[in-house]
Formats: C-alpha cells, sequence, structure tokens
C-alpha cells in the first residue's frame, strides 16, 4: 500500500479522478502546464547567434595582472591598501586576520595592442594579436566571495546549489541543431595541478527536465561513458532493445505522465545516434599541421585545454548549442608570478586561436566566446610580499572578463575601476547583466525565458540583470 502511493505522481492522482474533477478542468490544467514547461523553442526577438562557446577560468584569474592595467601600483608597491579604497569590504578567512593589507603591484608588463589601444599583459602574447577582435569588460562584479558559491552564481544564477545551469536553460529555451549530438557539451581540462572541484551540478539541469543537462566529454578512453555497445549486442540488437524499452516507457508515461519518462526515452535515442556522431567529433587526424600550429602542441594531447579549444570549434561546425570548458588553478593565493606564466602557457595561444579560427571559417559572426573566471584577486597581498613573488585573495567587487563574435563591439574596452583596481569607477557589470546579454543575443529574453517550479516562475537572472547595450553592435 506505501509503496503504491509512493509512486502516485500528482498527474495520476488527477487522471484517476478525473470524473470527480471534471474532464474539461483537467484537461485544461495539464495543457497550462505542459505550455509552460514545454521544451519548444520560444525565440522571443531575432537572434544574433546560434552557438555559445565559455571558456571558463576556475579558480579566478587575476585583473591586474593580465587585464586592467594599473600603473600607478608601482608607487603604492608595499604600501597599505588605504581605508577610503577598502571601505570595509567583507574579507575571507584566509586574509582577514592579516593585520596589514599591504598593496602588490603586478610584475609582468604591460603594453597597448591592436587600433584600440589596448592594455593588456606580456603574459598574453596571442591574446594580444586578437584586441581588436574581442570586447574586453573591467567592471564586472558579483555577490559570491567563495569559490563554491561564485562559480555556482555565474554558472546557474543563484549562489544555493540546485538551479538549472546557463546551458540548459539555452537548450530549454531553443533545442538542438543537430539531432546526433547534444545541445549542451561540456568538457573539462586534464591536468598536473587539482585546482579547485568542479561538481557535476555546473551543468546539471537542475528542476529543468533531465534531456537538457549536459554531457561531458572526456579526454580519455570513452569519450562518453557507457555509449559503447555492451559485449556481444550489435548495432542491429541494440535498436531492438532500445525499440522494446521505448514502449515500456510509454506505456508508464500513459499511466503516471511524469515528463521525466520521456526524457528518458530522448537520451536513450540520442546516445544511440551519438555512437556514431561521436567517435567522428572526436578523430582530429582530419584537422590540418596548419590548425596544429594554431592552437599549438598541447591540441595533439587529448584532454588538454588546447586541445578542447579544438574541439570547441569542431562542436561549433556541428551544431551544439551550448559549450562549456572548464581550466583550473587560477587560485593564486601564493606564489601567484610563477603559477601564472604556467597558466597562460596553458591557455593563451589556444583561446586566441579558437577566435582566429572560427573567424577565418565565417563562424564568428554566429558564435558568442566567452572568456572568464568566478571572481576577481586583491590588489594587497595575502601574505608577505617578497621580491621575487606575491599572492592575491578572493576579490567579487570587480574583475574582468572578455568576449568575441556574436554580435558585441570588437576592440571595447568597457568599464573602469579605481587605481588599485578595487572599485568600480564606470559601467559596473553584474553577473545577472551578463547573463541577460547573452541570452538577448540567443534571441531570448532573460524576463521570460521562465520555468513553473514548486509554484514559482523560476528564471536564471531570477528578479534581475539588464542588457549591456553599451557592448553590443
Amino acid at each position: 500500500m506505501i509503496e503504491s502511493l509512493n509512486q502516485m505522481t500528482r498527474r495520476h492522482f488527477f487522471g484517476q479522478s478525473a470524473n470527480g474533477l471534471g474532464a474539461a478542468a483537467l484537461t485544461s490544467l495539464l495543457c497550462r502546464e505542459a505550455s509552460a514547461n514545454s521544451p519548444q523553442p520560444q525565440v522571443h526577438f531575432p537572434a544574433k547567434i546560434k552557438q555559445v562557446i565559455w571558456l571558463f577560468q576556475s579558480g579566478a584569474p587575476s585583473q591586474m595582472d593580465l587585464f586592467d592595467y594599473k600603473p600607478r601600483l608601482a608607487e603604492f608597491h608595499k604600501q597599505e591598501l588605504p581605508a577610503s579604497i577598502r571601505m570595509g569590504q567583507r574579507l575571507t578567512g584566509m586574509t582577514s586576520g592579516q593585520s596589514s593589507f599591504p598593496v602588490a603591484a603586478s610584475k609582468f608588463k604591460f603594453a597597448q595592442h591592436g587600433q584600440c589601444g589596448m592594455w593588456l599583459s606580456e603574459m598574453l602574447p596571442h591574446t594580444s594579436k586578437i584586441a581588436d577582435d574581442i570586447c574586453l569588460i573591467r567592471s564586472m562584479h558579483t555577490e559570491a566571495i567563495n569559490h563554491d558559491p561564485a562559480i555556482t552564481f555565474i554558472q546557474t544564477g543563484s549562489q544555493l546549489p540546485g538551479r538549472p545551469s546557463f546551458g540548459s536553460w539555452v537548450d530549454y529555451g531553443l533545442g538542438t541543431m543537430n539531432e546526433n549530438l547534444p545541445a549542451f557539451v561540456v568538457m573539462i581540462s586534464k591536468s598536473n595541478t587539482k585546482g579547485q572541484g568542479l561538481l557535476a551540478r555546473l551543468w546539471g539541469s537542475g528542476f529543468l527536465p533531465s534531456q537538457h543537462q549536459g554531457v561531458k566529454l572526456r579526454g580519455v578512453g570513452d569519450p562518453v561513458l557507457y555509449l559503447s555497445d555492451p559485449q556481444g549486442m550489435d548495432r542491429e540488437g541494440r535498436r531492438q532493445m532500445l525499440d522494446g524499452l521505448a514502449q515500456l516507457n510509454e506505456l508508464e508515461y500513459a499511466d503516471v505522465g511524469d515528463p521525466e519518462i520521456t526524457a528518458r526515452i530522448a537520451q536513450y535515442e540520442l546516445a544511440f545516434r551519438m555512437q556514431t556522431s561521436v567517435p567522428d567529433l572526436m578523430d582530429l587526424s582530419q584537422e590540418s599541421a596548419h590548425t596544429f600550429e594554431m592552437y599549438g602542441e598541447d591540441s595533439k594531447k587529448p584532454g588538454s585545454y588546447a586541445a578542447n579549444c579544438l574541439l570547441a570549434r569542431r562542436l561549433v561546425e556541428r551544431g551544439v548549442r551550448f559549450i562549456q570548458l572548464y581550466h583550473r588553478d587560477w587560485d593564486h593565493h601564493g606564489g601567484l608570478p610563477e603559477r601564472m606564466v604556467q597558466q597562460c602557457k596553458e591557455t593563451d595561444q589556444a583561446s586566441a586561436a579558437l577566435v582566429q579560427d572560427l573567424k577565418q571559417r565565417g563562424l564568428l559572426d554566429e558564435t558568442l566566446i566567452v572568456w572568464s573566471g568566478e571572481f576577481g584577486r586583491t590588489v594587497y597581498c595575502q601574505g608577505a610580499i617578497t621580491d621575487t613573488t606575491y599572492g592575491r585573495d578572493h576579490h567579487p567587487r570587480c574583475f574582468s572578463l572578455w568576449l568575441a563574435g556574436g554580435g558585441v563591439k570588437p576592440g571595447t574596452i568597457y568599464g573602469e575601476t579605481d587605481d588599485y583596481s578595487y572599485n568600480i569607477t564606470r559601467d559596473p557589470v553584474h553577473v545577472h547583466d551578463l547573463q541577460a546579454t547573452i541570452l538577448k543575443q540567443l534571441g531570448l529574453d532573460h524576463t521570460r525565458l521562465t520555468y513553473r517550479f514548486q509554484g514559482r516562475d523560476f528564471r536564471l537572472t531570477d528578479v534581475h540583470g539588464q542588457v549591456v547595450n553599451g557592448i553590443l553592435a
């Protein structure tokens, strides 16, 4: 008895009680719910782009060592950060016990690049070559001060776990362009260092139907787990098995009306089609020597950041909607200069090559590339400054990121910070503003892309967010 009650869904109850409630009222209720939660494309205005590639630098790159040139830091070096600048800012547990907050000037040289005159660090020689193709935002800010809530916030619109990821919202709103590949694909760079943890919920579907969650491609072994046929089963046998399973699931759906059942059927079918599409996608032997030279020698190493950037281009060519790359170990609380050199060596060339590659293939105009971390770093040093090294703590008040393609203004520097890269002085951009802007480029109104859950219409930007028209072409 208890088991049967546990298996009874709301729809099942209404279905069994239809005569008592009134068939017309029941039909109206279910139609409204189906319409509200429809996975059909819901474009709200003409789209500028079709696809998004998010190059996420997990751990938070230091803005004043890469993008936000502050020449006066040299004269402030080792001086106490003025209280008028810090203004009682909330600190992490890693620096809250410090008795002083000495300013650490960047050890890297900066120069202007491109016709736009964009100031960039010497650590970004390849990004410097595409200065006129990117839009650099120096006035990003967020609410979270620690990694997990900050990454969760920029990826899902909420600091609390359980909300749908950005890619899931895009999949839900627009659907797929290629029936043989997922609409939302995730790749994580293989690294010798661990960096911050990356949990699957960052690309999960939350309360959206599970068919909208991201599919993780692995760099080693089978690209997708359990994609291969079981030993001893041929493709025809697999097809017959899936057909029989679909019939059983359809019977269950007719009985209980759980939308997760239809999602399960769709995922089984997608996995079957991926058995032929994924091997072709992962076969980099089709790429020219010039392409590998453009992305760098690491692009020949499966699972590397460079190889994943090259795969991102191949996914764009095949119509994948949302491509999420993660690269870890940007959390430089100590030894920042030497660790920054390694991180930029692993990421700079491939990031720039991706922009150049899409541009030369005529794909950049319909693709938006986002390069970002989750927050910024403090100008003051964590611990003691030495002549050779320093470290920086978390800083949510301001950070930098860049975008390329997809209807953004190329060669643009948007927003300003003070002489310490500590507070925003012009054109602040909140995380929800960035999310709203990306959705607009896809043809989606962030205030109308909603999903009803537990009696409330949820959206990626919650009740916030303004489109940043100043960066749009």
